[in-house]
Order: C-alpha cells, then structure tokens, then sequence
C-alpha cells in the first residue's frame, strides 16, 4: 500500500515527456540484458560521437579558475554580451546585457519563462506536433496550451490566420519554433510575420525557440523572429546544445526585444520576476558560460555537416531514400533542426497504432523511436527519428523499420 504522503502532484497528470518515458526505460532494460540498441529517441550529438568543437573545450579548460564561484543570477557578462553581439548582427535592436538570461539549458529558460508569467488559467498558443516540454512547462506553471495545427499538406507550416482565431481573453503567449522539431519545418518569413502580426493584435508574448538556427539544408533561410516585430515582445532562445554540440554542458539563453515601437519600460516588471527566479537557483553551470563567447563568435562549424557531403546532410539523404523505397512510409524533407518526422500510409496499414509500433520495433528489432504522439500529434499515424547516426547505420534501421511494417501488413 502507498505512503499517503507519498502520491504524486496532480499537476503531473496531464504532463509527458515520452522521449525518455516508458520506451527509453524499456530500452534501458533490454541493454542491461545484453542487447544492443539503437537509440532514434533524443537528439544528443555526443551519444553518436559529435564533438563540440575544440576551441569551446579550450575556452572553459582556460577559465576553470573563475568557475569556481556562483556567477550573477543572468550569467558572466562575456557570454550575456555575447548573446547581444549576435542578436545585433542579425537586426535585433535594443538588446542589452540586461535583457539575457543564461540558464542550464533551453529547457531550465522555457520553466523559467513560463513560471514568471503565467496565473492559474492562463493560455499559451502551440504549435501541434510541438517539443513535449513547451506542454508540459504550460501545464506544470497552471497554464493551459492551446495547440494550433501545423499541417502536413502545408508541409507542417502554420496559418496564422487559423492561429489568431484560437486566440481568447485568457491567451498570454504564443509560441513558435523553427526550424521545427519534431518536424524539421522551417517557416517562410511571410508566416513569421503573420504570427507576429497576431501577438501584436492581441497584446501576447512571443516565445521563439530558435535552438536550431543554424542547422538548416538545401538552402533553407533562418528568420530571428525578433526582426519582424514592431511592438511585440519577443523572447529569444539558443544555446549550444544543438549548432555546436555540446549538450552536456546544459548551456542555454533567452534574450528579450520588443521591436521599434515596443514599449521597453513596460518589459521591466517582467524581467524582474524572471530575474527573481534566476536568483532562487543562485545561478547556471559557470564553466560551460565560458564556450558562448568563442562559440558565437568563432567559425561556424555546423555548415559543414548540413552541406553536401557532410553527415549530417548524409544521414538526412539516407531518411529519404529509406522512406522513399518504402511501401509504406511518407515524409517531409526536413528542412532545419536534427529530426524527421515520419507518416504511415493509412491506406495501406489502416489500424497502424504509433506507440504499439514503437515497442513492437524495439522489442523485435532492437530499434528506439518516439511515437508521433509523445509532440501532441493528434493522429497514431508518425514517429520521429533524429539524423545523428551515420548515415549506413540509418539505411540499417530503415530495414529493420520496414521488416517490422511488412510483418504488421501480414
């Protein structure tokens, strides 16, 4: 029988996070019992031997001394300016030192963000398929997200027009990101604007989780939200994760606009209460802070695995053609981000189920997947992928992914 005292927040009811859920401990079980598996479930570069590069290791290794302390609640001032820096070189004005906040992580910024505006009720405009944690972070702060559709036939694009008639006097935020994960969209700028034209219609926040802007194929174009705002305030997201891929140093910033016209003093009250949860966890990872400066500023590494030839656009080549000689299968080519988001044909497997298949793929084929699902996708019919392993090994998983499919069609 529990402990009475020990029953779980009801807060966590409607909270999931598939990507390290029921599956990946499944996974965990089958490798403690001497099987090998291939693990398609997260995006984390250093599992499939990505290295950040060297002269962010150098850049922390030579600051070690000056790590040893808590650092400001926003972070050292060479990584905040840093941030700055790069903001003003794509257009974003009016960002300031006091307008970032570095944190451990995208993830630990989004809890953070959401926490310091949201009153029980709340609403928050989503994108459907989202990343879990923007939910879960909604709901855990006593939020409710809203879920707007993002099309296949659109090529998993918004319409902001659908998007603005979601909006209600509860709406505090919308929420975009691109390049997309699960997705791999990249919105056109037109899009972008449209939705930025909503938030300003309707007084709302935006949050743009840019943490993929520079992972981007066959010529796809990055648009910083920020630059499209007029009076809208716009909250920024990147970090070293992902573009240099450094996962584990739990490196993340947000940094704040409000475009021309914007009101900067109305900003404040916000910030101060961002800046009051920063200071209750006292401060983010100090060493790895060290790596954003040389990281924004230094070469920029990443275009060499997105371009022709380098592996991450091989991997990606790889996803298609496995896809493409499937009976079965459907995708879009992603555009952005490390991910594929990968459509049954219903037609052909009509009672396809994305979780049963996921355990059924990992217990039968050794093969970790999250199902289509697990991003608030409202249909069994995906699951997603990520484009880390080489791209031989993907070519592997696709065969065994489609020896699965066949056997299911009987």
């Amino acid at each position: 029988m529990p402990h009475s005292r020990l029953i779980p927040s009801d807060r966590l009811a409607d909270v999931r996070y598939e990507i390290r859920g029921p599956l990946a401990r499944r996974a965990a079980e089958l490798e403690k019992s001497g099987y090998e598996v291939i693990k398609l479930n997260i995006g984390n570069p250093g599992a499939f031997g990505f290295r950040a590069p060297e002269t962010l290791r150098l850049a922390m290794i030579e600051n070690l001394g000056a790590s040893e302390a808590y650092c400001h609640q926003k972070g050292i001032f060479p990584a905040r300016e840093a941030v700055v820096m790069q903001q003003q070189s794509r257009g974003v004005r009016g960002v300031t030192a006091e307008e970032v906040f570095v944190g451990n992580g995208v993830s630990e910024l989004i809890l953070l963000a959401l926490s310091a505006l949201l009153n029980p009720g709340d609403e928050v405009l989503v994108p459907s398929p989202d990343y879990p944690l923007w939910t879960a972070a909604v709901t855990l702060n006593g939020g409710k997200a809203i879920h707007y559709p993002c099309l296949p036939e659109r090529g998993f694009v918004p319409d902001p027009a659908e998007v603005a008639k979601l909006v209600t006097p509860r709406t505090k935020a919308l929420v975009i990101i691109s390049p997309n994960n699960p997705t791999g969209a990249v919105y056109p700028q037109a899009v972008l604007q449209g939705l930025v034209d909503v938030a300003e219609q309707h007084g709302l926040v935006v949050f743009s989780d840019e943490i993929y802007d520079n992972i981007l194929y066959e010529g796809a174009q990055h648009v910083p939200v920020a630059t499209l705002s007029r009076r809208a305030v716009v909250g920024t997201f990147g970090g070293l994760s992902k573009v240099y891929r450094a996962c584990g140093f739990r490196v993340g910033w947000l940094s704040f606009s409000c475009g021309a016209q914007g009101d900067k003093d109305a900003l404040k009250p916000y910030l101060l209460a961002l800046d009051l949860l920063a200071s209750l966890r006292l401060c983010a990872n100090v060493p790895g802070q060290w790596a954003v400066q040389t990281a924004l500023g230094g070469y920029q590494s990443i275009t060499e695995l997105t371009a022709p030839g380098g592996r991450l656009y091989q991997t990606r080549a790889a996803v298609l053609a496995g896809v493409a000689a499937s009976p079965h299968l459907d995708v879009m080519a992603p555009q952005g981000a490390m991910y594929a988001f990968v459509r049954v044909r219903t037609d052909v497997l009509p009672q396809f189920d994305d979780h049963a298949f996921a355990m059924e793929l990992l217990e039968n084929r050794h093969v970790l997947i999250c199902p289509g699902r697990s991003f608030h996708w409202s249909e069994p019919n995906a699951f997603r992928i990520t484009l880390l392993p080489e791209a031989d090994l993907t070519a592997k998983v696709f065969a065994r992914i489609e020896e699965q499919l066949a056997e299911m069609a009987g």
